[in-house]
């Protein structure tokens, strides 16, 4: 699929997982800076906020700053007083300087709490953003990207990879913020105390800056690979607990167990690898500012008392190298509490990376135009555009040339012209489907599985678009017809039944979200579910929970039919619909289903030969072919494949 995010994988790689193929060495990701900015975009989209904790920031780190310069004067007065061999007026004069130094370091205090709690708020905000965005921009993207990945992969970006930008925003980030202003404000104090001593203090910088390039660079590698394996740990467990069933059928429990372990193993690897890199930064920053600290000493000691050093210095007192050397020790201290929270921030990197690598996947294409509107006709028999629910259903379809606008009415007849589709751009999966149902018709597709017949209902709906040929609906072409309009014109009954989180009626609903309580009742008794409802402890405002876990599978695809029934849709397709039911149940509902199909369009695919005879056209499919057409019984009298299968001398895979 083009622009898919490759860092999705079905199959664990076996060994270490190493850097991302294509990059040399353990680099960091070529687009680590536009990821950064990306996540700076999000939390600067409250910008008055935003702006007061940059203020509180820089004020909290200003005041480190201005408050450790008091220590100049206050150390020169004592030390004059010193070698005055008087204390006379000494606590005078340094009283008020350290009141001020403790009100500056009070108010930074407070600054530092104020800004910390409102940047937990702006975090939790800008996660509720990127959450939102990521779930919407899931929406958008076509099936054939839920086709592809696990559910587990996808879900590891809503907790693994949103979590560690979590920590990154309340911990990591508010910690660089502020030893960016610490070191810029240090840096400047340094400069007007010494600067002979500065550029000492720089020429180690250069130092520690390529000991954090040297780490971050095997550290961040590790990070990536990291959050991609705990993705694939994710998908394994999501798909082995929901078919605890079958693993257990098979006794494949041990296998399961050494699947797990090795992807475990795998994880533990590359965490290992990443928070060893990134976890041995902080002593070796604090070894270097101790070194750093000592030399500044020595130099600096050197300089008052031989009065200079190669001439410079001459002008340095006690007091200043005090305060400068504290600055160094504020100068190295943001840098070592930021490699504290390196790992962090490169796992955040390689989080984020991975969530924007989804938000950034092309979304499904829409190029439709025609669009589905309630109509009526006029005194003259023409149809007509209503604002109002009229009952019936027009296709609008406004033309470039003219400009002028047609209407035509909702019938639900469908045509296959020479379709041909393929998934992946090689195998074809349909060649040269044709095939015409008029409004009103059952058409009903059996075959061997893997002949095409859901590949057709899919493509109706148009989760796929195909390569060759058209599909007229009403004699449009569906390339024209925006897809959220037609959907709504199809309803659909799968085999494999999905039932969501909350009553039995919300269920029903769910195919037409307006439904009124009578419009449920209706729909389920015609699907036959009304009365196996009544028998559940709550009725119709029973919570159903777990896919429906605490009914039956057939009652769950009861209850999908009865979705279908309540949308009231003029096509229908029923995929397997009665997979799930006994023969008794069946025939039951077979009425229903009737009612059910009247006055519309139904595409039927069965493996049960019984529930197509009835079919005004049955397609019988091989090798993605037509080649046989028909009703039931010209079929049985051409004496071909149907003939077989409906006579039992041959059995659908």
């Amino acid at each position: 699929m083009k622009g898919e995010d490759k860092s999705f994988s079905h199959n664990a790689q076996k060994g270490q997982p190493g850097p991302p193929k294509g990059r040399r060495g353990f680099e960091k990701p070529d687009n680590a800076r536009e990821i950064f900015r990306r996540l700076l975009g999000y939390l600067i989209k409250n910008k008055l906020l935003f702006l007061l904790i940059a203020v509180l920031v820089i004020f909290s780190s200003g005041s480190a700053v201005a408050g450790t310069y008091f220590l100049k004067p206050v150390i020169n007065i004592v030390s004059d007083a010193v070698s005055a061999g008087s204390a006379d007026g000494v606590m005078s004069q340094i009283a008020p300087l350290i009141f001020f130094m403790s009100i500056i370091f009070a108010l930074g205090v407070v600054s530092q709490y104020i800004y910390a709690r409102l940047m937990l708020n702006l975090s939790q905000s800008t996660l509720n953003n990127i959450r939102r965005d990521l779930f919407e921009h899931l929406q958008d993207l076509p099936i054939s990207f839920f086709d592809k990945h696990t559910h587990g992969e996808v879900m590891s970006r809503f907790s693994s990879d949103v979590d560690t930008l979590r920590e990154a925003m309340t911990q990591g980030m508010p910690q660089m913020i502020t030893s960016a202003v610490s070191v810029a404000g240090v840096f400047v104090m340094m400069l007007v105390l010494s600067p002979a001593l500065t550029v000492l203090v720089i020429a180690l910088m250069f130092v520690v800056v390529n000991i954090i390039k040297f780490i971050g660079k095997r550290s961040a590698s590790y990070f990536r690979s990291q959050q991609e394996v705990i993705g694939k740990v994710n998908g394994y467990i999501e798909e082995l607990v929901e078919g605890q069933k079958v693993v257990k059928v098979f006794c494949r429990e041990r296998r399961t167990m050494e699947g797990f372990a090795e992807l475990n193993e795998q994880y533990r690897k590359a965490a290992t690898n990443a928070h060893t890199y990134a976890n041995i930064l902080m002593p070796i920053m604090n070894n270097i500012s101790y070194v750093n600290y000592a030399i500044t000493s020595i130099v600096g000691a050197a300089i008052i008392v031989k009065g200079g050093i190669f001439g410079i210095g001459a002008s340095l007192s006690l007091g200043a190298l005090v305060s400068f050397l504290q600055y160094t020790r504020q100068f190295f201290q943001p840098l070592t509490m930021v490699s504290q929270q390196f790992n962090n921030f490169l796992s955040a990197l390689a989080g984020a990376e991975r969530i924007f690598a989804i938000i950034d996947l092309p979304p499904e294409e829409d190029d439709g135009y025609v669009t589905l509107v309630n109509a009526l006709r006029d005194g003259d028999g023409n149809i007509k555009e209503s604002a109002d629910y009229t009952g019936m259903w027009a296709w609008k379809h406004p033309h470039t040339k003219g400009g002028n606008v047609t209407y035509t009415e909702l019938r639900g007849e469908i045509v296959f012209e020479g379709v041909t589709f393929d998934y992946d751009g090689e195998n074809t999966v349909l060649s040269d489907i044709t095939l015409k149902a008029e409004s009103g018709e059952k058409i009903a597709f059996v075959g061997s599985t893997g002949a095409g017949k859901t590949t057709i209902t899919n493509l109706l709906n148009r989760f796929y678009d195909i390569a060759e040929g058209k599909i007229r609906y009403d004699g449009i072409n569906v390339k024209k017809i925006k897809k959220s309009d037609l959907r709504r014109s199809l309803a659909m009954v799968l085999q494999d039944t999905r039932l969501f989180t909350g009553t039995v009626r919300d269920n029903i609903a769910y195919g037409k979200l307006d439904a009124t309580d009578e419009e449920i009742v209706a729909a389920a008794k015609l699907a036959n579910a009304h009365r196996f409802i009544e028998k559940l402890p709550d009725g119709y405002d029973t919570i159903l929970s777990g896919d429906g876990a605490n009914i039956s599978q057939g009652q769950r695809q009861l209850l999908s039919i009865a979705r279908a029934a309540v949308a009231n849709p003029p096509v229908l397709v029923l995929d397997e619909a009665t997979s799930s039911i006994d023969t008794r149940t069946e025939r039951l509902i077979e009425k229903g289903m009737d009612k059910l199909m009247e006055n519309r369009t139904v595409f039927v695919i069965a493996h049960r030969l019984s529930t197509v005879r009835n079919s005004d056209k049955i397609m019988v499919l091989e090798h993605g072919k037509i080649i046989e057409q028909g009703n039931h019984e010209e079929l049985i009298a051409l004496h071909g494949k149907y003939y077989s299968l409906y006579t039992g001398q041959f059995v659908l895979d």
